[in-house]
């Protein structure tokens, strides 16, 4: 396949917002404070281009070029808002890795509303990834890496598939189905400070849930006037829990429906929402998050059981029994400082 280079190749919607380096942020989230880089009306879908962040990061040479080159990447596939990014001025000091397109200021939104996100169609930007383990981070810090301080293992793309080696420098033997999706989608906070970009919260931001692929939606409580919204850390696969620390990152071009629910009708339709809620066809998908992968999951279960009342009527203690015999919980992830957790409530389950 040919990479989707900035502005080239398919663009879903009439509205297109691409990844220059004016219109991301890098290691940090927007709030309030922020200059929206587009302002759209309630219903729009938006084309927007993601950058992963693996390749560019100064532990990788900060040269995406001669990073993914020494893996037989030529340079027409290595994206150029990537390269431009790199060689930037731009310093992401002591905050996170990621990087963010946006914020995009949705008009009509207000505190107390409820932000729609709907992804309404994914495209791979590239034809591979990368999946890393570094700086003593993952579910076995203090383990791994075994040889050195970062190992980035390169992933690539056979149709629907990803593949890795075995063993470095083998043939790629091992196959996994692509399931793409943004880590990354949130609203901005209150205040002038910018949130870090790794751990997740009411404002949705990394929260790694990988049922957000195409035809999911993410409601999110609007903290700000516009809600100041923005979508980054692409994936094209992960594991629940994302234990070595990355998923198979990758970068996207997302088509993204932008709606907002009023105030009056989020409480009919989901209670009092106080963090992200997922949902997917077959799923209602609330959320737990916290430094206490126990706490985490109690959060968890009370956003589950509150959710059940409100939308189907269910007293306390018959959503508890419910979600006892019927619920699978997940654990989204639990590398990103705070973890997090997720239900699987069946919709077909209440008729």
């Amino acid at each position: 396949m040919d990479a989707l280079q900035p502005g080239l190749g398919p663009i879903r919607s009439a509205t297109y917002l691409p990844a220059e380096p004016t219109d991301v942020l890098w290691g940090s989230l927007p709030c309030e404070q922020d200059t929206p880089v587009l302002s759209i009306d309630p219903g729009t879908e938006v084309t927007i281009d993601t950058i992963s962040h693996e390749g560019i990061l100064e532990d990788q040479g900060r040269d995406p070029v001669a990073f993914f080159g020494r893996y037989g990447v030529p340079r027409e596939l290595v994206l150029d808002d990537a390269v431009a990014l790199a060689a930037s001025d731009r310093s992401r000091g002591d905050r996170g890795p990621h990087v963010v397109t946006g914020p995009i200021r949705v008009a009509g939104a207000r505190r107390g509303d409820l932000l729609r996100m709907t992804v309404v169609e994914t495209l791979q930007r590239v034809p591979y990834g990368v999946v890393s383990n570094r700086h003593g981070r993952g579910a076995l810090h203090g383990e791994y890496p075994v040889r050195q301080e970062t190992v980035s293992v390169f992933a690539g793309v056979d149709g629907e598939h990803g593949t890795l080696p075995r063993t470095l420098g083998d043939d790629h033997t091992v196959r996994f189905p692509l399931a793409p999706f943004l880590g990354i989608m949130g609203v901005a906070v209150a205040g002038d400070e910018r949130p870090h970009s790794v751990p997740p919260g009411p404002h949705g931001g990394n929260i790694d849930i990988n049922l957000i692929t195409e035809g999911a939606s993410l409601y999110l409580p609007v903290q700000v006037d516009g809600a100041l919204a923005y979508i980054g850390d692409p994936h094209f696969a992960q594991g629940d829990g994302e234990v070595a620390l990355t998923a198979m990152e990758a970068s996207l071009r997302a088509t993204i429906r932008f709606e907002v629910v009023a105030h009056e009708d989020a409480i009919r339709e989901f209670g009092e929402l106080v963090g992200p809620l997922a949902e997917t066809s077959e799923y209602l998908i609330p959320t737990g998050m916290n430094e206490d992968l126990d706490i985490a999951v109690q959060d968890c279960v009370r956003a589950a059981i509150a959710l059940l009342r409100a939308r189907f009527g269910m007293d306390a203690e018959h959503a508890y029994a419910y979600l006892s015999a019927a619920t699978d919980f997940n654990i989204s992830q639990v590398v990103d400082l705070v973890k997090g957790v997720h239900a699987r409530i069946r919709v077909a389950d209440f008729g």
